[in-house]
């Protein structure tokens, strides 16, 4: 009886702490994956290659308006925002690809490359936006209500830029972090349940340059690192103290490319032949030196990805693709077999976005770019510029006013 007793109890505890840890585990979504380098790495199963007609289309939803930001699923749902009528437009579709709601948080860009521009940030029931005007709005997508919303280029004596601010949001615990770009406030953090400012910083005073962050777990400290319009800056993530800079300019301060992170090692790029390098840190965030730079490691905005010890992305001056070596910068192979674009990865395998609307599957080889399959994402309208995201097996690609569902497994 007591031994069938204490099953019992054990049986129950085990049920407390599934429930437990169940509850506490949040749904997220951001730009470019939960870890924000472009690789979907719960993804598995996957298509090793396409039908000759490209993958399955599920669905289509066209209705999104202008804009090329990407989409963010969570909640069972896929959010993105796109642009009508100098209006922007929150959209929140089904995973059939059907309209569940749609919410207008205010004014998007209208002057150059019109439409929406920053990438939805979910974590848990709270949206989080951010307008090519600086307006940071978070909604409750229970509720459709807004919760909160500050305008930190007009708060925090931001400076808009050229093309309208195009950072995506990033969130760690209850931070929500900023560029306003200010001599002052240059990178903030916010308090993402209530608007208010928890940190400031006046970094180097640069202007932000269309650059989502990335937060870095160091052995000894927690750090973001992000590129502003001349330097690459990192910065104590719990304080917002500022620890160092490197100089990295181009032509247009178009800075567009989240850095990659890998064993205390941070590579930063940009476009219009001005490459890209490494730069060595130690445990404690100190920036130690420059380790390689790499002037064809040019992508203006596509990204790229690490796998197995190599980068692989295109170029911006340098319009192929190219694999560059993590440890010593060295470029591998160039070929231009395949339009400049957008580069993601699932499961072993790239999938490659170019701005004349090619969609490859690609194979990482270092020799080469060796594509298994390809096609044209044939619905959508405006400029090929969104990153696509992976989920469930299934290949999310933004085009203008449509989203493009493909089954991938």
């Amino acid at each position: 009886m007591k031994i069938k007793t204490m099953q019992r109890n054990v049986l129950f505890i085990f049920v407390l702490l599934f429930v437990a840890s169940t509850s506490l585990a949040q749904s997220f979504s951001q730009w470019r994956g939960v870890d924000g380098d472009g690789i979907y790495k719960n993804e598995t199963g996957l298509l090793k290659s396409w039908p000759e007609e490209g993958p399955e289309v599920l669905w289509v939803y066209e209705g999104l308006g202008m804009g090329h930001s990407s989409p963010a699923i969570a909640n069972d749902k896929i959010f993105t925002t796109g642009m009508t009528d100098s209006t922007g437009y929150l959209f929140a579709l089904n995973m059939d690809g059907s309209l569940n709601y749609k919410i207008a948080y205010g004014r998007e860009w209208t002057i150059s490359f019109e439409g929406s521009r920053s990438t939805p940030t979910i974590v848990d029931n709270l949206i989080y936006v951010y307008s090519s005007f600086g307006e940071v709005v978070c909604y409750d997508d229970n509720t459709q209500q807004e919760k909160w919303r500050v305008n930190v280029l007009e708060d925090y004596d931001g400076v808009n830029i050229k093309w309208g601010v195009t950072e995506s949001l990033i969130v760690d615990g209850d931070k929500l972090f900023v560029s306003p770009g200010g001599q002052k406030n240059n990178v903030i953090a916010l308090n993402r349940f209530t608007g208010e400012l928890i940190w400031t910083t006046g970094a180097r005073g640069d202007i932000s340059a269309y650059c989502t962050p990335m937060i870095i777990q160091l052995p000894e400290r927690k750090i973001l690192v992000t590129m502003m319009s001349n330097h690459v800056i990192g910065v104590d993530a719990e304080t917002g103290e500022y620890l160092w800079s490197h100089q990295h300019e181009n032509r247009w301060s178009v800075q567009a490319n989240t850095v990659i992170y890998h064993d205390n090692r941070v590579v930063f790029f940009s476009g219009y032949g001005k490459g890209g390098g490494q730069l060595l840190l130690d445990d404690g965030g100190k920036l130690l030196r420059q380790t390689w730079f790499q002037e064809q490691f040019d992508s203006k905005m596509g990204g790229a990805v690490l796998i197995d010890g190599f980068l692989y992305g295109s170029g911006d001056k340098y319009r192929g693709w190219m694999a560059v070596d993590w440890n010593t910068g060295e470029q591998k192979f160039y070929t231009t077999d395949l339009g400049k674009g957008v580069v993601i990865a699932a499961d072993g395998l790239m999938y490659c976005y170019t701005e004349k609307g090619e969609l490859a599957l690609v194979k990482p080889n270092t020799e080469k770019l060796e594509i298994i399959s390809q096609t044209t994402v044939e619905y959508g309208t405006e400029q090929h510029w969104a990153h696509p995201v992976i989920q469930n097996g299934i290949l999310y690609v933004r085009h203008g006013n449509a989203i493009v569902a493909y089954k991938v497994k």
